[in-house]
């Protein structure tokens, strides 16, 4: 199976040039793909692009992760509805050291026959001088031709919104990466969303152009829910590959989370579980879909990849203490992500000197019980536990030592109400 034929079968083939299937089927081929520099973190978006880049490595070919730290400083209009903020040269640098960590994760820049390779455009944009690039790469360029690419005409369109000429001029930086690539790596295909294809056939062109030579592009879908909704938005914002952007507890559980109606598409994308693998999950989320085999698979696979084996122990038993499990293991700040959106209340730190408090004033005081006769009660019945543990005496007394890290006490009662108690500060 060509690489391709791989990328296709997964959905993540959209459309290609004309000759783009032969000339990977010659031999090993150089291709790139851009990553935006806005943040010192990718996010899941960035997920796909990513795999693209694993499937073309795996198959003999050389990935080349382009950071776009000169056109980073510029902003890509492409389906934008207005101009973003520009970057500083001190973030954009910072961010790019961010995403080169990142992609070590997935992709082998050193050992490999076939090595991965980073690419910064600011290390060639940042020297060219404007009129060099006015007469070598602008008079490639029709401003009727580029007025009439999608991404730009729909915001010359807009009154509320136009587009400067700065973002105008993004289509002609980015085509002249392709030619730089093209003459410095011997990279021949450049890949993106399908938000792209108007900026990668540009790059074509001028490769065509300025150099004579023959280049090629593929595109592969947006990525978005069965709903319609755009991937990677939750309530709590972007989920980021950063653990300190978003933990891993929280990013396993962004994908534990994923529709039965998006699983198998996604188990496609961002996994390299094979074919067979795969239906099986599919056939295992129409037959038991209360089971969530698919989900927790494709939770396992991407956690696993984006923060190692201990990130994903880590997220997995944040999981099982969500779910009455241990809090044994768990720090503060474990507990503080966990029960982030359960119910919580804070002590004074004072009342727990000594003997501390008694239990019961405790579950009554939070609400978790209606009364102190209904924590009694849920006591004798089995239904109350302290961090995870099960209480038996209805006479127990909370003190200092209680609290995780001297921070957090976790009650429940029975399997899922839970009330997070905090210490207050001062």
């Amino acid at each position: 199976m060509s690489v391709l034929d791989e990328l296709a079968w997964r959905g993540l083939l959209q459309d290609s040039t004309d000759g783009t299937a032969d000339h990977f089927a010659e031999g090993p081929r150089s291709v790139y793909i851009g990553f935006d520099p806005t943040a010192d973190s990718l996010h899941v978006g960035s997920l796909l692009p990513i795999m693209i880049l694993v499937h073309l490595q795996r198959a003999g070919h050389h990935p080349i992760a382009l950071v776009g730290g000169a056109t980073g400083l510029i902003g890509d209009p492409s389906f934008k509805n207005r101009e973003r903020p520009l970057l500083t040269r001190e973030t954009m640098e910072a961010n790019a050291a961010g995403i080169r960590a990142q992609l070590e994760h997935f992709l082998d820049f050193e050992t490999a026959e076939n090595p991965a390779r980073m690419r910064n455009n600011l290390d060639w944009l940042g020297q060219t001088n404007v009129l060099d690039f006015l007469r070598d790469t602008g008079k490639h360029f029709s401003v009727n031709a580029m007025l009439r690419k999608e991404s730009v005409r729909r915001r010359v369109e807009s009154d509320e919104q136009g587009i400067s000429f700065t973002e105008f001029s993004y289509q002609l930086l980015q085509a002249a990466d392709f030619l730089h690539l093209y003459r410095e790596d011997g990279c021949t295909v450049q890949m993106g969303g399908s938000d792209q294809w108007g900026n990668i056939t540009a790059g074509i062109d001028l490769v065509r152009r300025s150099a004579g030579g023959h280049a090629f592009g593929a595109v592969s879908p947006l990525v978005t829910t069965a709903a319609g909704t755009k991937f990677g938005k939750t309530e709590a914002g972007t989920v980021w590959l950063d653990a300190n952007r978003t933990s891993p507890y929280r990013f396993y559980q962004f994908w534990v989370n994923v529709p039965d109606a998006d699983v198998g598409r996604f188990l496609r994308y961002f996994t390299l579980m094979p074919r067979e693998e795969i239906e099986a999950l599919d056939a295992a989320t129409e037959a038991e879909p209360h089971r969530r085999a698919a989900q927790k698979a494709l939770a396992e696979e991407v956690t696993g990849r984006v923060h190692g084996e201990a990130g994903l122990a880590r997220a997995k038993m944040a999981t099982e203490a969500l779910f009455g499990g241990s809090l044994d293991g768990l720090d503060a700040d474990d507990i503080a992500d966990i029960f982030a959106d359960v119910p919580s209340s804070t002590t004074p730190g004072d009342a727990l000197a000594g003997e501390g408090v008694e239990l019961l004033d405790l579950l009554a005081s939070t609400g978790l019980c209606s009364s102190k006769g209904d924590a009694r009660r849920s006591i004798e019945g089995g239904g109350v536990y302290l961090n995870g543990v099960r209480v038996d005496d209805t006479g127990a007394r909370v003190d200092a030592g209680a609290f995780v890290d001297g921070r957090f006490l976790v009650l429940r009662k029975g399997k899922r109400r839970y009330h997070l108690v905090e210490v207050a500060e001062g």
